[in-house]
Parts: structure tokens; sequence; C-alpha cells
């Protein structure tokens, strides 16, 4: 039997170790992985060597420009990686007949809407830069191919530096008191959970566009509370707006998405945000 081969594009990301490290338990499947020096997906003529050499039956996109703020300024790279970037995964995967996964973001929203959580049928309307590239890159995937799978996250976190947790974590360390804001509305999601609905979505041979988050929602200073609540770290911590910060990127006061549809689709549920993140705080390498 020919063993199924996956491409992980962005390995070094939070996102592309934790599907390293679940793939490996998987019997039966060769898993080929690349960062951003083996493969620049802004460049075309790099991502077709990548596809003809390797051949993937699945390729799992996990590289982004995430850099919410520096993307109002940096637009053009923002837009190069994450709009142009996808156009070019997904023009080489259907050259090269492959499965390609990619991941969008909750900040294709613009947080207006007041009754119940995003759905994959409501408007997208960013805010920022970084949103406006995301949201472009999953129009150009559309326009390429129709075999993809298209997952929306939202405060997505994992092992290393790059989430909200390990910033958390080091501002507690150095610092008095913490102020965080209680206007940002999202769902807190692990690498774990991402991972472990994605490879089962590809089992189930879903196709489409799908939100991929924990279960219910949560302000950043709710998060942030059970955060140091599990770890144990007592700390002053105080709920402020947004706006206290100044930061150049405007984001969505509430951006929470429903899950439902792919939790109906594949039969499942779905770890609520608090359970996933004790689970993580209690067991993190």
């Amino acid at each position: 039997m020919r063993k199924m081969r996956y491409l992980v594009i962005g390995k070094n990301g939070q996102l592309g170790k934790e599907f390293l490290r679940k793939l490996s338990e998987k019997v039966n499947v060769e898993v080929i992985a690349v960062g951003r020096e083996e493969c620049d997906i802004s460049n075309l003529e790099q991502v077709l060597s990548l596809f003809s050499t390797t051949k993937p039956d699945v390729a799992i996109n996990c590289a982004a420009y995430n850099f919410v703020d520096k993307a109002e300024e940096d637009y053009v790279t923002a837009i190069k990686v994450n709009s142009l970037g996808i156009r070019n995964l997904a023009f080489a995967s259907k050259k090269y007949k492959s499965f390609l996964v990619h991941y969008s973001t909750d900040y294709v929203f613009d947080g207006m809407k007041r009754n119940g959580l995003y759905t994959e049928e409501d408007t997208p309307n960013p805010l920022n830069e970084y949103g406006k590239s995301k949201l472009l890159g999953e129009k150009l995937l559309k326009e390429e191919t129709d075999n993809f799978l298209l997952f929306r996250v939202s405060w997505v976190y994992g092992d290393g530096k790059q989430n909200f947790i390990y910033k958390l974590l080091t501002w507690a360390k150095d610092r008095e008191y913490l102020m965080i804001s209680n206007n940002e509305v999202s769902v807190p999601t692990s690498t774990k959970t991402i991972v472990e609905m994605t490879l089962k979505a590809l089992d189930a041979d879903l196709k489409g566009l799908y939100h991929l988050t924990n279960s219910g929602y949560a302000s950043r200073y709710e998060w942030a509370k059970k955060v140091l609540q599990v770890k144990g770290i007592r700390k002053v911590i105080y709920p402020v707006s947004s706006e206290v910060f100044n930061l150049p990127a405007k984001r969505p006061e509430f951006s929470a998405m429903s899950n439902s549809k792919l939790a109906k689709t594949l039969d499942v549920e779905i770890p609520w945000w608090e359970y996933e993140l004790e689970r993580f705080l209690k067991t993190e390498r």
C-alpha cells in the first residue's frame, strides 16, 4: 500500500510543529516539511519546484505573515505572503494534483455582528491590512482551485513564543500589574485542536470553508485571568479598553466564530476553550 504523502509548509511555526508531532504518530504516511529557508511561498518558481519534486497528496500551509500591527505599514509583505503566496500554492497544488489545506483568520470580520457568533455565511469586512491580506488570500485560493480545505481560526496558541500566552506569562514576570483589554472577544484555540480537527476533516474528505475554533468564547481579559489562575500566578490584572494601547491596527471587538458547521459535519464535540487551555498549560512541553 502506497504511503500518503504530506507536505507541511511552515514547519518552524507553532502550527507547523504541532502537525509534525501529530503526523509522526500516524502509520503509512510520509511527511515532508519545509520552512521559509527552503521555500518562500511568495516566490512562484520556488513553490512550483517544491511541488514538482515532492508531489504531495496533501499540502498543508502553515506559513503566514502574522504581524498584525506591522502589516499596517508593511502591507506589501503581508500581501506577498498572505495573498499572492496562497495563489502560488493553489496554482501549484492544482498543477500537481495535490489537495491544499490553508488557514485564514477571524480578523476578516469587522466585529459588528450583534446577533450571535460569526458563521461561514457571514460577509467578511476586515478592519486592518492583515485581515485584508488574509481575505484576499481566501479569494485567490478559490479562484485557482476547488480542491481545498480552508479553515478560519482565531487566537491561536501552542508551543512557541509567537502567541498571547507566552507574552502574558513574560509580562507577569516582569511587571507589577497587568492591563488587558476586555473589549476584544474571540475564541482562544489550541494548535492541538486545529491539527486534530484538520486531520479528521481530511479523513472525511471534506472540502471548502469551515470555521475551526475551540468552543465558547472569551474576552482577552477573561483569557488572561484563566491562564494566570491555572498557572497559580497571583498578579493584579486590570480590564481596560484596547484603545489605551493605541495600537496601529484596529481590531474587531467581537470576532468569535461558530464551529457548529464543522462539528456537525464531522459528528464530533470540539473541546471548550477553558478545558483545552487547562490541558495545554498543565502539559506544555
